[in-house]
């Protein structure tokens, strides 16, 4: 199976993008919002392009489709804790327009890379793009 490495895709650049700005963001709080909310925020983060780099170097589509269902769980993660931090106030309203772009654009982006995923196994298997089929 030919894979594009995790660090060219355009959804592991935008994960990392979101990570990093969250990374900054983060480090901007008082240390108990730190120890409870940004903890929880950077890792989930971090977590969607982890995921996606790790099922990339997999080397079968079940286990890549595996660990991009992994980076969609921590993508909804991340969206649950910024908005805890706004509405916790650990976020300006500028922070906010930042993140949230990239908040919604990787949503379709990990979709694609799963459906991606699953028109390589079907066609490993055999299989075509009839739902009948496979």
């Amino acid at each position: 199976m030919a894979t594009i490495p995790f660090h060219e895709l355009t959804v592991y650049k935008v994960a990392e993008e979101l990570s990093d700005l969250i990374w900054d963001v983060v480090g901007g709080w008082s240390n108990f919002a730190k120890d409870t909310v940004g903890k929880q925020v950077t890792r989930s983060a971090d977590g969607i392009g982890a995921n996606i780099a790790e099922g990339n170097g997999r080397g079968t589509p079940d286990d890549n489709r595996r660990f991009v269902r992994m980076a969609r769980g921590s993508l909804n993660e991340t969206r649950h804790w910024l908005r805890r931090a706004f509405r916790r106030k650990l976020l300006t309203p500028e922070q906010s327009a930042a993140l949230q772009p990239l908040i919604e654009r990787l949503g379709p982006l990990v979709g694609g890379l799963l459906r991606s995923i699953e028109k390589t196994r079907r066609t490993n298997r055999g299989g075509t793009d009839d739902p009948t089929n496979g």
